[in-house]
């Protein structure tokens, strides 16, 4: 005989009511936590597999982390899904997973795409600009996720990238505060599938990081310590709120908030996840969010990463122990903890009588009520390996993939309409496959004999220590004298294409004043790149935030206020188009086209 909260045919509140009273304290704990494993079998970057925190914690929620096969994943899923079945409720398992359909490599915030199709990286949608395109591509992650057993996308990253040398702007949308809630919005419900409403074809969204992640101290990231600090000396606290307004007007029904403490802005200079005049009085009172809330990853314990240990950040409340840390983010207005698996605290918070297991039901019906709605206990707990081998990376998706890497090309420099390409030129090439510049043109490797150049940067940033602070390029924008003499000394050998993937804002005067041509990526790969610069395709991206003209400049401003260079390099929606008649297809065209 079924229980109420095992029949599909019931309301949630009814499967509610029923599942709740049947929870014991450590079961219901366990879904207070939200830790990662491996997308391979028998990984276990936390330490421990998913069955063994199944078992020992009581835990249906993980962060799946790494890359496999699409067949390999859903299997995974399958199995934790059978495992928590044969549990004394059934409770179903929740994965989630950062971006993974571009192109960066940071175990902390994305995973290159791998089986999945592979399109610009988020301020490469910001680039074009297309509303519809957006939704598209969030339909397309939704459709590729369902199949592996993903139902929860920590993205999108709706932080305003108004501090150039913050490392994480490329998840953001840009500088802009409409265009980042536009795209939020379309993002939202492309995730949410064609049904309008969230259900069993849909992906639920964390949008992140609340109330705004962009305004960091020197730029400086507060995964680490010396970045803690998120200042707003223009007085831009609610100009950062804009985009989170918009998520929550798109039916968002899950925040995470940042790591950082705010300095001088009226609120308890408490890390975000700790903050109650944030959560509970902005993000729940004011805004009127009644979602998850889950902690970004690592409130809680010092705990290693990649082999080092780093410390919890609790910034600005160091001094609590990991219980009294606990007890302020449930105060504040947490549901759940991110990158934790410590359940044992609230059971004894609320056993010694410091935590009413009242305020404990309220986070766990938020979370029963999220898998109940995403149709986990019932049709969506199990996936098709099959299916799911062909659906993640099919054709329709790869080819809209890279049109969008093409469109989303910014040109900000062409002088003589050196491009596009015309014929088959001569070209020395650094940064690129020969063997993929080899099917548009003549490849020397001599620039003394080139007819031309083309060449691809990245952003230059400063090394830091540590193997996982490393992933974080932070710091200078610029690239140093030797970098940057020997970037000269090839523009005066030959006229030369600069490509530069601006993962930030690159600082590159020098660079734009004495190239051939400059072009702005933000995740592209060789093909896609050739096939814009030989001009069957035109670039059709406008910069989704400034170039600053000088470190100066960049030191010079305030980590809140967008657009704030009075003489940029470039501005902020700026970009080129081809000469007429130079290209096969215009970029709208072409998107509409291979769509």
């Amino acid at each position: 005989m079924k229980h109420p909260y095992q029949e599909p045919s019931r309301g949630v509140g009814e499967r509610l009511a029923d599942l709740l009273p049947r929870m014991t304290l450590e079961e219901k704990a366990g879904l207070l936590f939200h830790h990662v494993i491996g997308a391979q079998p028998g990984s276990a970057p936390a330490g421990r597999t998913a069955g063994q925190m199944m078992d020992e914690h009581l835990m249906s929620h993980f962060n799946v982390l790494g890359t496999g096969s699409p067949r390999g994943m859903a299997e995974l899923h399958n199995r934790l899904q059978e495992r928590a079945a044969d549990t004394r409720l059934g409770i179903p398992v929740t994965l989630s997973t950062d971006p993974r359909h571009a192109f960066t490599d940071n175990p902390g915030a994305a995973m290159p795409a791998g089986a999945f199709s592979q399109w610009p990286e988020t301020p490469g949608l910001a680039a074009m600009g297309d509303v519809d395109l957006v939704r598209r591509y969030a339909d397309t992650v939704r459709r590729e996720y369902l199949a592996v057993g993903l139902r929860v996308a920590l993205h999108p990253q709706a932080d305003l990238a108004t501090e150039p040398r913050w490392a994480r702007i490329s998840g953001t949308f840009g500088e802009d505060a409409d265009l980042t809630g536009r795209l939020v919005a379309a993002y939202i419900d492309g995730l949410r599938g064609p049904s309008g409403t969230w259900g069993p074809d849909s992906v639920a969204a964390m949008v992140k990081h609340f109330p705004g992640g962009g305004p960091q101290k020197d730029g400086e990231d507060p995964h680490f310590p010396y970045g803690k600090e998120q200042v707003y000396p223009g007085g831009f606290f609610d100009h950062h709120l804009a985009p989170f307004k918009a998520a929550i007007a798109a039916g968002a029904t899950q925040m995470m908030p940042y790591y950082g403490v705010p300095i001088g802005a009226g609120y308890e200079e408490v890390g975000f996840g700790f903050n109650k005049g944030v959560i509970s009085g902005l993000l729940r009172g004011e805004l009127g969010f009644d979602g998850i809330v889950c902690t970004d990853w690592g409130l809680i314990t010092d705990q290693p990463v990649m082999g080092e240990l780093h410390q919890a950040r609790a910034w600005g409340v160091e001094e609590l122990g990991p219980a009294d840390r606990v007890l302020k983010a449930l105060e504040a207005g947490v549901d759940q903890f991110g990158g934790e698996a410590r359940p044992e605290l609230v059971v004894d918070l609320v056993r010694s009588g410091r935590l009413d297991e009242s305020r404990v039901d309220t986070s766990v019906s938020r979370l029963l009520a999220e898998k109940f709605r995403l149709g986990l206990f019932d049709d969506r707990r199990y996936v098709d390996p099959d299916t799911a081998e062909q659906t993640v990376g099919r054709s329709e998706f790869r080819m809209a993939g890279e049109a969008a890497q093409r469109c989303s090309l910014t040109l900000l420099k062409n002088r003589e309409a050196v491009l596009p390409l015309r014929g088959r030129p001569r070209l020395y090439v650094e940064g690129v496959d020969p063997a993929v510049a080899g099917e548009y043109a003549e490849i020397t490797p001599d620039p003394s004999r080139a007819e031309l150049a083309v060449v691809r940067l990245v952003t230059p940033h400063e090394p830091r220590p540590g193997v996982f602070e490393s992933f974080f390029h932070a710091g200078r924008l610029d690239f140093d004298e030797d970098g940057l003499s020997g970037i000269l000394d090839l523009l005066a050998t030959v006229p030369t294409v600069v490509v530069v993937h601006l993962e930030r804002p690159a600082v590159i005067p020098e660079i734009a004043d004495r190239c051939a041509a400059l072009l702005a990526d933000y995740g592209v790969g060789d093909r896609a790149l050739f096939d814009v610069l030989s001009g069957r395709f035109e670039p059709g991206g406008a910069l989704p935030f400034q170039l600053p003209r000088s470190m100066a400049d960049v030191e010079a401003g305030r980590p809140d206020v967008p657009q704030e260079s009075p003489d940029p390099l470039f501005p902020f929606g700026y970009g080129l188009r081809y000469p007429a008649a130079t290209h096969e297809h215009g970029p709208e065209e072409r998107v509409r086209r291979e769509r």
